[in-house]
This record gives C-alpha cells, sequence and structure tokens, in this order.
C-alpha cells in the first residue's frame, strides 16, 4: 500500500485536505489538485493509482476531466472515483458512461470513502495481474501493447488495438457499435457507427485466419459485436 499513490481532485480546500488526512492515515500517498487542468497535468505527471475526482470543477468539470482521461493512452487505464453533491441517478449513469469506476455523493462518510478506495485498488490489482490473453493461435500482450499471431508480431494502430482489447476484456457479452464508439472515439463521433464497422474490419484481416469466416469476432446483427475465444 506504501507505493500506492492517490490524486484528489477538488476545488474546496478543506474537503481535500480531509481525504488527504484519512487517505495519509491509512498509509497512501496523496496528491492534490484543485481544478481539471491542473488534475489533468499531475495524472500524466505522477501517473497516481487512482483519482478521487469531484465533478463540480472550474474551468474543466469532472466528466470533461474523465472523458479526457480515457482518450489517453498513456492514463486512459488509471481507475477514477467520481465525487459529486448532485444525487441525481442520470448523474450517476453518466459518470459511468465516461469511464469512471465508481461513485460517492457529497456528503459521504470518510470510512465508506476509504473503503470504496481500498475496493477500487484491490479490484484493479487483480485485473493487472491478466495482462496476456491467449486464444487460439493468437494472443495479446496489454502491458507490452503487442498483438501476436503465429508467434510472429501484428501491426495494429491504437484505435485497433483499443477496439481489441475492449472486445477481448468483456468476453462473450455483446457490446453495441455505440458502446464502442463512446468508449474508444469519444462523443464528438456519436452517430458514426460505420468507424467501428471499418476497424473491426480491418482487425478481422489482421488477426482471424479467414476474416469472411471469423472465429473470434462475431456479427450480431443489428447490434454490435462479441468476442469469442474460439474454444
Amino acid at each position: 500500500m506504501a507505493d500506492e499513490k492517490i490524486l484528489i481532485v477538488d476545488d474546496e480546500e478543506h474537503i481535500r485536505e480531509l481525504i488527504k488526512f484519512n487517505l495519509e492515515s491509512n498509509g497512501y500517498k496523496v496528491i492534490c489538485a484543485g481544478d481539471g487542468i491542473e488534475a489533468l497535468k499531475l495524472a500524466r505527471k505522477e501517473l497516481p493509482q487512482l483519482v478521487l475526482l469531484d465533478v463540480m470543477l472550474p474551468g474543466m468539470d469532472g466528466y470533461d476531466v474523465c472523458k479526457e482521461m480515457r482518450k489517453d493512452n498513456s492514463i486512459s487505464n488509471i481507475p477514477i472515483i467520481m465525487i459529486t453533491a448532485k444525487g441525481e441517478e442520470l448523474d450517476k449513469i453518466l459518470g459511468l458512461e465516461l469511464g469512471a469506476d465508481d461513485y460517492i455523493t457529497k456528503p459521504f462518510s470518510v470510512r465508506e470513502l476509504v473503503a470504496r478506495t481500498k475496493a477500487v485498488l484491490r479490484r484493479t490489482k487483480s485485473q493487472e495481474i491478466e495482462s496476456v490473453y491467449k486464444f487460439g493461435n493468437v494472443s495479446i500482450d496489454l502491458q507490452k501493447h503487442e498483438v501476436l499471431k503465429n508467434e510472429e508480431r501484428i501491426d495494429l494502430t491504437l484505435k485497433e488495438f483499443e477496439l481489441f482489447e475492449v472486445l477481448i476484456k468483456n468476453k462473450g457479452r455483446v457490446m453495441t457499435r455505440d458502446f464502442l464508439l463512446d468508449k474508444i472515439w469519444g462523443y464528438e463521433y456519436i452517430g458514426e457507427t460505420r468507424t467501428v464497422d471499418v476497424h473491426i474490419r480491418h482487425l478481422r484481416k489482421k488477426v482471424e485466419d479467414d476474416d469472411k469466416n471469423p472465429k473470434f469476432i462475431e456479427t450480431i446483427r443489428g447490434i454490435g459485436y462479441r468476442f469469442n475465444s474460439g474454444e
């Protein structure tokens, strides 16, 4: 735990100090930011293991910070807990859809915040253990950002790799075109689902033995795609 660094992002100093004190008391290293722009700079520089992100921030709000983090490959995997004064269900759903891992509503119990922090970090650690996935004659190493087919490296574009990673991590689940579009390309691409189809086609040509009869990346007609291990 001593090596785990947490970034607190809140424009209210007394809230930052309260959270900082309690997390440090639990053995975490803590860094703080008072606005969204500073938060992104610190996230890229310090690479924390977790970000506690307030929604209501001056300039760039927490939703935009979350969106920017998920688009930046260098920090896209850092887990985020959204902190909000809003209790509306739609606000919570929006945060989760943008890529937040959890949320907590103000006013919150410090004990609950620490418990959620520990839970998210624990979950992230268990996911990091499995970074190499193998299926048939293809393997993908998420840490090395490498895909091999028949032991030879396949060159994927960044978006192809991200698309492949999302499908593999959700093996057996149907991923809608809209979900994949939002997850990988962001909200500015809303409605451009053809972008997903084009990248799927290119990806199949590189990883499938027969891209016309794919074994791994299955089309779910009218909905989207599903990854199967081919077993």
